[in-house]
Formats: C-alpha cells, structure tokens, sequence
C-alpha cells in the first residue's frame, strides 16, 4: 500500500528510494497515449503505465479492482507469457486514477453490435471506438470486461518489454538483438552469459519499443491452465488487506446514518450522542449525519441516540403503489423498441399464448459493507476505499472537500463484494467530508449493515407482458414489452438487453421498453438488465414450448441452431451433462434456460427434488463458451458464484418498501443461499466462439428461469414473479 501511494504521488523517478533504475514498459508507447501517471514531470523512464521493471523485479500496475474475479492472477499470467517470467514472481499494486487505465473494453460494448454476430471488421470498430474511453476518462471495473479488456493489452505490454530489454542487452553485448532470447527474468546471449531484467531497465528506457509479434497460444505455459490465485494466501491467512483494515496511526472511527426514505433531512438533535463517553464529533452531512468515536460500535450506539427529522420519501410510500405504477407504464407508448424481425402490423395465425412477470426490486448486499478510511492533512487527502470508479472517486472527493483532484490520493485494496455497488461513489464523499472535518485525524468510516441494506443503490423492479403465437410447434412470434427504472446512461426505455440480443430465430420478433420514473436510487446490479430480462424470455419460452407441446430444451436448440451453431452446441452439451430427457423419479424434475450476454453464452440445468414435500435444489449443469478460456478453474468458480447470486434473489431476493422506507434491513429478511441447500454444481467450459467473453456475470442470468422451470415441470405451477419461497415450500 505504501509503495503504491509513493508511485502514485511521487511519480517514476529514477534514482529516487523507491525505485532504482527502472521503466515502465507496455502497449501504449505504439500509439497515442494519455499520460503514463508514472511519469508525470519527473522524467521519461517510465514508458508505460502498466509494466514497472527495477530492482525489486517486474511489478504489474493493475488498473482492475480485485473482488473476488482473480483478475490480478490473470493479468499476472498474460504479462509473464511474452515476458519470460513465472506469473508468481510478478508483483502486483492496484494503479492510481488515471486517463490511461481506461476500460476499452466497456465502451466498446456500448455499439449495437450483436454478439453472436460478431465478426472481425465489427470487432476492430469495437476497438477504436474503445480507445475513446480515454476522453472521457472511463476507469472503471464491470461490465465482465477485466479479461478482455487485458488480454491483447498485458501481452503487448510484457512483449513490448521483451523486445525493449533485449535490444538494450543488443547494445551493452554488442551482438545482434535476433541472437538473444529471455528466460527467468534475464536476457540471454549465446555463450551462455545473461544479464538480468533489472541491470537493463535503466538502458531499456532510453529505447523506444519496437513493434513486437505476440507468441502463439500454443507456446503458452500458464494461460489455458488453472492457476492458483496470487491473493489466496493473505486471503486465507488473513494478512489481505480490504478498506475495513486500514490502521493508520491516531486512527478514529466512525459511521453515518441517511435518511431512509431517500430524502433529506430536517434536523437533528445529537446532545445525548455527544455526551457518550468516546464519541468525539458528530457531524452534519446535509441528508444526514456522521459520529465519530473511539471504536466502531461506539459510533453506532451514538448514531442510534440522535433524534433526527427526516423528509418525506420522493417517491410511493409503498411497494405496492410502486407495481401500479410499472403496470401502468406498460399501457402507454414504449420509449423505445427493438425489432428485430417480422411483421406485427397484421395478425398471426396459429396458437397464441400471453403472460405477465415481475421482479422485485434487489439489493447488492456484499458481504463488505460500505467502508472507508480518510486522512486530511495540510489542504492533501488521502483515502483508502474499495471502489470500481477510481477517477470518478477522486473527482468527487476532490469536489467533497474543495480541493484540486490531484491533491487526492486514492489507495484501492481489496474489496469484500461489490456487484457493482462499489461503482457509486456516496461512501468515498462521505469520508471525505468528515476527514476534513477533523485534520489531521485518520477517519475510518463503516456503514452498519442496516445502513448498507437500507441506503443502496438497488436494481430496479421491472414487470413485463409478453405475448407469443405457436404455429407447427415452433415459434412463430414474440411480443414483449417491459417497465422498469432505467439507468442513466442506456436512457428511458433502454432496458432491453438480454431480449433484444439472443440468438434465436423466431421470424417475428419485437421488444419494447416503457420507462418507470420514480426517484428510488437504481444501480448496476450482477447482470444489470440482464439478471431480469432472461427471467422474462426464458420463462416465455418455456411456456411456448409448452404450449407447442414440445421438450423446453430441443424446441430452444431448433431455434439457437439456426441462428449460432456455439448456441446450439452449449445446449447439447448441457443436455449430455445432465442427462437430459432421461425419466427422472416422481420426485424431481429439471428446468432449462439459456443467456447470451457480455459475450459468453451460457446454458443451465437445474434440477429440483421434492422430499417429504420440501422442494431442495438438487443439481445444477452449467456449459459455458468463453472463446478462450484463460484460467479454467478460475472460470468455473465465477461461473458457480454467478449462479449462486442469481439462485439467491430467485429464492429470498427482496426489496420492498413501506411508509417510503426499505423494510430490510439484514440478512435475517433479505437471505442467500446457506452451505446447508446448496446444490452440487458441474461446469463444462467451451471454447468454440471465436472472441473472448466476460465470465463475472454471465451465468447470473439463466440461474432464476432454470430454477422456476424447473419448478414448473415438478409442480406444474408456474412462477411468474419473484421471489420464489412466497410460492414454494423451499
């Protein structure tokens, strides 16, 4: 942590402590750059933001928040291939907020482009509309992109400082570049003699890096094998260190508590808090109030004794107002929609089948609360906080407190679950503020768990009508139309994802999105539009399917071959594995569905039993086609955790409002899935699409729609709402 704030606040200086004739290597030197922050006005050694090479070896700057996904293992790995290295001796630190850690990934997604209909001139539009990420600063972890955002990246880099070091070696030996090769972090000459990687660094800096080729998979020695992770140690030891850990000297402990109702706050009275023995400063925050005390719970019991005036809620008081309000939406004009084949303007023979859905709003309840530690001192803050966003974070602390964003450094440890919370910025600003209020004195700042559960930034609620026609036992049409909050960057009625880009070939095909405005604080969620999306489709594809009377996975393969044969071939892959159409007992069923999303189709089994009328989840199959599957068994731990999340908001996942309040407020009413009714999982990983996909969400999709269909073929009811233990004996 200490080594970082150095980098990130002094720059790359050779000769300086901290580092002794090294540079900074990667892909950015062969094209226009921002800034390499390791630079800045101290000199030219560091080439590149992301590979540092000096006397304490090679150090990987990873821009990626590492929360559970293994991606620092990974970029480690893709590093070491095309430099010679054991992926274990690289050294990884979280960078600083830059412009030249952008996600090029991420904004490539933002074209309509299909992904199963990806090709290779669509591919390289996706990469230079990536690279515009950079303008607009987009350092940011999610979207499934931390291996494909680093998998061309991290490999140029570490070639880039290959070719680099040996055509230094080239010069110091005075033998041609073509005679020398590198193994083990040195350059060797074919006499046998070898100079090391950091002997080189400082005559390395004074090259440009040349154009370099990136070694074929077939060479890979790491890459395509599971690897452990490089923080399962200090994870397990306990020595991993995530915002809730940070002890610095003098350090002072506080918590907050904000108007549940979304709102603000009218007044306050915190003259019983004050007088607590250890609470040394209550703090006005506008729309609510922080204590700081001498311990953590301290803090909370003071919070619990101000007497405070809320504002009213600035939206319905009541869940159930909410709903009338989304299936109100779906009677008016959508604000957009998706055709993405057929006619709707005449009417279709055949047989015709309607349903509504809905699911409730959710919570992303990591198991880290929100946290964060804050230190203020002459006009400088620093802050140690688990975060997505870190340039976005920077800004609005910087803003917090009055002060330029330079004058902000932002330390990012590990962080305890995120789901995409961690992307919102409130709890950063709010450490700002009260380290501010208190300089000199570090401020850890944690939120209780009713805070987190009660003041989230939840995925939306949504409801959907959808209407279908079966003709000769396939799928003839599909009308559907969804209500939901939609975020701020797809805009009103853009919540389409996850229906308007399946592979299925249906000849008509329609999608709509109606926009639900209400100022409950929405968020991005495991999946996002997907996680409820899928849920609708899949669940009306069964229900076609039944009504065609045909089985739910090959009247799915029909349409999936058609379109994307990978599609089809994870289908058949799921369906050996489970030994699907095989006679299950009267006791249990299996329940299909499928998702194409963040470029990772994804097909689920999932296997119900009744046991003395308590209906357990038995078995879940999982076949999954990553294009290239960096680290298998990383992979199908995310593809497992993924299922998992989306299996727990399916069952217990609730958010539901009342007198303008979230009635959650802990584990106890807004549950998950317990080692006691966890199912047995089998993954099988493909690697038939021709791009690399996300794996972090994309089995969170199918998980809710296999379950209830699941269901459905033990119970013969149907679960068209969520959550599923309100209906089910689970």
């Amino acid at each position: 942590m200490g080594r970082i704030k150095t980098i990130a606040r002094r720059s790359f200086l050779v000769g300086s402590a901290a580092v002794v004739g090294g540079v900074a290597f990667g892909a950015y030197k062969l094209r226009e750059t921002p800034q390499n922050p390791l630079t800045q006005s101290y000199g030219s050694a560091a080439l590149n933001p992301f590979v540092i090479i000096d006397q304490n070896g090679v150090t990987l700057i990873a821009p990626k928040a590492e929360m559970g996904q293994g991606v620092h293992t990974t970029w480690a790995a893709l590093i070491a291939e095309e430099l010679d290295l054991d992926w274990q001796d690289i050294n990884v630190l979280h960078g600083p907020p830059a412009k030249a850690y952008y996600n090029s990934a991420l904004m490539g997604m933002a074209l309509p482009f299909q992904d199963y209909e990806m090709t290779d001139f669509k591919k390289s539009i996706q990469e230079i509309v990536g690279d515009t990420a950079k303008l607009i600063g987009l350092q940011l972890t999610g979207g499934s992109t931390s291996a494909k955002d680093g998998f061309d990246r991290m490999r140029i880099a570490g070639a880039s400082a290959r070719e680099t070091l040996k055509l230094a070696a080239a010069q110091q030996l005075g033998i041609p570049v073509d005679h020398l090769s590198t193994d083990a972090g040195h350059v060797l000459a074919p006499d046998g003699s070898k100079l090391s990687y950091s002997a080189l660094a400082l005559a390395a800096a004074e090259i440009d890096p040349p154009r370099v080729t990136l070694r074929d998979p077939s060479t890979w020695r790491y890459l395509g094998k599971t690897m452990p992770r490089i923080d399962m140690a200090e994870k397990v030891t306990g020595a991993a260190k995530y915002g809730s850990d940070i002890a610095l000297q003098g350090l002072r402990f506080a918590t907050v508590k904000m108007n549940p109702k979304h709102s603000g706050m009218k007044s306050f009275d915190a003259r019983v808090a004050k007088e607590m023995p250890g609470v040394e400063k209550v703090i006005d925050l506008g729309d609510g109030f922080a204590v700081v005390a001498t311990n953590t719970w301290l803090a909370m019991q003071a919070a619990e004794a101000v007497n405070v005036i809320w504002e009213a809620a600035p939206y319905p008081q009541t869940s159930d107002t909410m709903q009338k309000a989304f299936v109100a939406a779906l009677s008016k004009q959508p604000e957009a929609i998706e055709l993405k084949s057929g006619d709707f303007d005449e009417p279709h023979k055949g047989t015709k089948i309607d349903a509504e859905y809905s699911v409730p709003w959710l919570a992303h309840a990591s198991m880290e609360p929100m946290t964060a530690t804050a230190l203020f001192e002459n006009g400088e803050l620093s802050v140690w906080a688990g975060n997505q966003a870190p340039l976005s974070a920077q800004k609005a602390c910087a803003e917090a407190v009055g002060i330029e964003p330079e004058k902000v450094t932002l330390n990012t440890p590990y962080i305890g679950g995120s789901f995409g919370r961690r992307g919102n910025t409130d709890f950063t600003v709010q450490v700002a503020k009260i380290a501010a209020a208190l300089p000199g004195t570090p401020i850890r700042l944690v939120w209780s768990r009713e805070e987190d559960m009660r003041r989230d930034y939840y995925r939306t609620s949504a409801t959907a009508r959808f209407k279908g026609v079966i003709e000769n036992g396939t799928a003839l049409a599909i009308d559907g139309n969804i209500a939901a909050v939609s975020s701020e960057v797809v805009g009103p009625g853009k919540h389409l994802p996850g229906v308007q880009d399946q592979p299925y070939d249906i000849p008509n095909y329609r999608m709509a999105g109606h926009a639900v405005n209400l100022a409950v604080p929405t968020g991005y969620w495991r999946a996002v539009e997907h996680s409820f999306n899928c849920f609708f489709l899949e669940s009306f594809i069964d229900e076609m399917a039944i009504a065609a009377s045909r089985d739910p996975l090959t009247f799915r393969l029909d349409m999936l071959a058609k379109q994307h044969a990978p599609s089809a071939k994870l289908l058949e892959t799921v369906a050996k594995m489970s030994s699907w159409g095989a006679a299950n007992g009267g006791n249990s069923a299996k329940g299909v569905a499928f998702s194409y999303s963040f470029g990772t189709p994804v097909a689920t089994v999932c296997e119900v039993v009744n046991t003395d009328g308590m209906i357990e989840l038995s078995n879940i199959w999982i076949a999954c086609d990553v294009g290239t599957a960096l680290d298998p068994g990383n992979i199908e731990a995310q593809m497992v955790g993924g299922s998992l999340y989306g299996l727990s908001a399916a069952l217990y996942g609730e958010i539901t409002f009342y007198d303008g309040e979230v009635e959650q407020t802990n584990f106890p009413d807004y549950d998950a899935i317990r080692m006691a009714n966890c199912p047995d999982f089998e993954v099988k990983i493909l690697e038939n699409n021709p791009y690399i996909g996300g794996v972090g969400e994309a089995s969170t999709p199918p998980a809710a729609p296999a379950l209830t269909n699941a269901l459905f073929a033990l119970t013969g009811q149907r679960a068209r709402k969520l959550p599923l233990y309100t209906q089910f004996n689970l």
